[in-house]
């Protein structure tokens, strides 16, 4: 088990609670509704941490200038939209590939992006096929399932970890929500390829949420209108006997896990089931910070993140 060694990170308030289990809020994309989560473990102490702004020493302090560009992926009849953030600087970097929620797009994480190439990263975020109202990448809403999302990711991992600029020993894979389950599942083929993994809410409720609001093959639907978006039958069908837990666990390098204390879309229970399934996870819950997280919150985690990838990389 890894720990941030308290140098880089300077906090105003750390406690340890015991959270309540939480119901359900659309503040932002992200996985299914329901108020009881069958699957869920119960609640246990966890550190927690108020977002503010971070305190960093000097060898975090060096920006790089950044440039960024349009890059279509292209994989058989895959064609997937995304921007690609780099230092202007000639050199060979470590990568993050960031993976957009539900109907969310890659300008959801520009804001990394720009952030972690100004401190030496290549990030990359994307588009997954028919995963948004705004995608930009080939593919229909009806077509999308989680399985597809696993596809378009691991494409963008085989691109982006074979470009010259690329150091192909040190790349982080970074998910949000539903993202945040994608990554985790194409991180289980990936295993000796990915330095580390960076999770923020990961949604791994969704198979087990979806189960419950349709018990039977028979009761889901041709289509359903989820949050703005068009989801096809085989999005649900394609999940119906896929457990999370039962999939995941094999990636056993180390991993981040930022949560919100107030999520009300994917209960801190999974988070902290997490901690304890895979080998080595370090959990930090946010306090007051609920499924999306505010400017402030937004803020600790990224740098959160940049000092876990700055540990491995």
């Amino acid at each position: 088990m890894w720990n941030f060694k308290g140098k880089l990170l300077v906090f105003a308030v750390l406690s340890v609670i015991t959270v309540a289990g939480c119901g359900n809020k659309g503040e932002t994309a992200g996985p299914t509704p329901t108020e009881t989560i069958q699957e869920a473990p119960t609640e246990v102490p966890t550190e927690i941490l108020t977002p503010t702004v971070a305190v960093m020493e000097e060898d975090m302090d060096k920006t790089y200038e950044v440039v960024n560009e349009k890059l279509i992926i292209t994989e058989g009849e895959k064609e997937i939209y995304g921007k690609i953030y780099r230092p202007k600087e000639e050199g060979v970097y470590p990568a993050v590939i960031l993976s957009h929620g539900y109907n969310g797009c890659h300008t959801d994480f520009t804001g990394e992006c720009k952030y972690f190439a100004s401190k030496g990263y290549i990030a990359y975020a994307f588009d997954f096929s028919g995963g948004s109202t705004r995608s930009k990448s080939k593919g229909a809403s009806t077509d999308m399932t989680i399985f597809t999302e696993k596809e378009d990711l691991m494409a963008v991992f085989n691109y982006i970890k074979n470009m010259d600029i690329v150091d192909k020993e040190n790349v982080f894979l970074f998910g949000g929500s539903q993202g945040g389950l994608v990554t985790a599942l194409a991180a289980e083929e990936y295993v000796d390829e990915i330095k580390g993994m960076i999770l923020y809410f990961p949604a791994f409720n969704i198979p087990g949420d979806w189960r419950k609001n349709y018990p039977t093959e028979e009761s889901i639907p041709e289509t359903v209108d989820f949050w703005g978006l068009k989801l096809g039958e085989n999005f649900f069908k394609s999940m119906r006997e896929f457990y999370t837990f039962e999939n995941i666990g094999a990636f056993d390098k180390d991993i981040l896990i930022v949560h919100g204390d107030k999520d009300e879309i994917v209960p801190l229970s999974y988070a902290n089931k997490a901690k304890k399934h895979y080998k080595s996870v370090e959990l930090v819950v946010l306090k007051g910070e609920g499924h999306g997280f505010t400017p402030q919150g937004n803020q600790t985690a990224m740098e959160l993140a940049l000092e876990f990838m700055k540990t491995h990389d």
